[in-house]
C-alpha cells in the first residue's frame, strides 16, 4: 500500500491542472481496501473521500483536495468460465481500459472492441457504463464485485441489479459513495458480431483497405480516436465533456427542419441521440476559446487546457457552450465529467 500526505494529483487526472490531496492512498488488494476502509472509521472519520481511476473525467475545479484520494491497483486478468460460444474474464479495477480490450481482440474474443481507446481502468467502465461506436460495457457484464465503504463487507452485483442506462449506473445515483468496485467480470464472445455502422467506423476500415475483423476494427477505432482527440500530454482535456443528448423523435424532426444534415441515432423508447458535438459546432464554438481553456478544433465535443487553465475557467467555459446549445437548438446538454470541488 501507498500512503503520502500533500500529494500532486497532475499526474493522477488528464486535465493536467496542478492539484493537491491532502492524503493519496494506492491499495493493491481487497485486504488493503478494507484497511483503508477502517480508517473512515478512526483517524480520517469524517474526512471526504474520493475514488479514482486514471482521472480521465474528472475536473477539480480548486486547487487542493481537502481530503482523501484513494486509487486502485488491483490488477490482473483471468478466464473464470467458458463455453462454446463465451468467454467470461475476470479483471481487476485497477486494470487499464485500453490493455484488457488489446488482450481481448489478441485472443479472438469480441465484444470490447469498439471500445478501443476509450481512457480510464476496469473500475471506472461498471461505474460509468462507458460505451463508443454502439457498444455499451453494461451489455457485456456480468458482474461488478465491490466493497461496502460503510462496512467493508464484500457484495456483488448482477448487471440487472446496476440500473445500467445510457452513460448511468446505480453506482453513480442511489449508491454513489457506497460501495469501490474491486473487480469487474465480463462475457466475451468466441464468435463475435462486429458493429461497424455507427460513426465512421465502416468508412475508416474501406480507406484501410481492409475486411472487418477484430484486429481491424479495433485499428479504425483506434484511428479514428487519435485523429479527433487530443493526447492529455500535450492538451489536458477529459475527452468527450458532454454527454450526448437523447431527444425525442419531434424535437429532432423539428431540428431537421432547418438542418436536414443532422445526425442521430436510434436510442431507447423510440428516442434519438443527437451528438453534442454536431450541435456545439454549429454554434461556433469549434475552435474557439475562452481565456486559457477552449473548444478543440478537430472535436467539438472536447474542451481543452491550452496551458495553465483553472478548473474554474473549463467550467465557465462548459457553462458557455451549453448556454449557446440550449439558446440556439433548445437542448440541454450536460457534462459527461465529474466536477469535484
Amino acid at each position: 500500500m501507498k500512503r503520502h500526505a500533500d500529494y500532486s494529483l497532475q499526474s493522477c487526472h488528464t486535465f493536467g491542472m496542478e492539484v493537491c490531496a491532502a492524503h493519496f492512498v494506492e491499495y493493491a488488494s481487497v485486504e488493503e481496501l478494507c484497511e483503508v476502509l477502517s480508517a473512515f472509521r478512526g483517524e480520517w472519520a469524517g474526512m471526504p473521500w474520493l475514488h479514482i481511476g486514471a482521472g480521465s473525467n474528472l475536473l477539480f475545479t480548486s486547487d487542493c483536495y481537502r481530503g482523501v484520494v484513494l486509487h486502485s491497483a488491483i490488477r490482473g486478468m483471468e478466464v473464470v468460465g467458458e463455453d462454446e460460444e463465451c468467454v467470461s474474464l475476470r479483471a481487476g479495477a485497477g486494470v487499464v481500459w485500453d490493455e484488457l480490450v488489446a488482450h481481448c481482440v489478441s485472443q479472438g474474443w469480441g465484444g470490447v472492441e469498439n471500445l478501443s481507446l476509450i481512457p480510464g481502468e476496469v473500475g471506472a467502465s461498471a461505474v460509468q457504463n462507458i460505451g463508443a461506436y454502439g457498444v455499451e460495457v453494461a451489455d457485456l457484464i456480468e458482474k461488478v464485485e465491490t466493497i461496502g465503504v460503510a462496512d467493508g463487507k464484500e457484495r456483488t452485483f448482477r448487471p440487472t441489479e446496476c440500473d445500467y442506462a445510457y452513460r448511468w449506473s446505480i453506482f453513480k445515483g442511489e449508491l454513489r459513495g457506497k460501495y469501490i468496485v474491486t473487480h469487474v467480470t465480463y462475457r466475451l464472445q468466441k464468435h463475435p458480431v462486429l458493429h461497424i455502422d455507427y460513426g465512421n467506423v465502416r468508412k475508416e476500415l474501406e480507406r484501410m483497405g481492409e475486411q472487418p475483423s477484430l484486429e481491424s476494427v479495433r485499428r479504425a477505432i483506434c484511428n479514428i480516436r487519435n485523429e479527433k482527440l487530443p493526447d492529455p500530454k500535450v492538451l489536458g482535456n477529459a475527452g468527450s465533456f458532454f454527454v450526448n443528448p437523447v431527444v425525442s423523435r419531434s424535437v429532432m424532426e423539428r431540428i431537421r427542419e432547418d438542418w436536414p444534415e443532422v445526425p442521430y441515432y436510434e436510442a431507447e423508447d423510440g428516442r434519438v441521440k443527437i451528438p453534442a458535438g454536431w450541435l456545439i459546432e454549429q454554434c461556433g464554438w469549434k475552435g474557439r476559446s475562452l481565456g486559457r481553456a477552449a473548444v478543440h478544433d478537430k472535436q467539438a465535443l472536447v474542451l481543452v487546457n491550452l496551458g495553465g487553465a483553472t478548473g474554474r475557467e473549463v467550467v465557465e467555459l462548459s457553462r458557455v457552450v451549453a448556454g449557446a446549445v440550449k439558446e440556439k437548438f433548445d437542448i440541454e446538454i450536460h457534462p459527461e465529467v465529474n466536477f469535484i470541488s
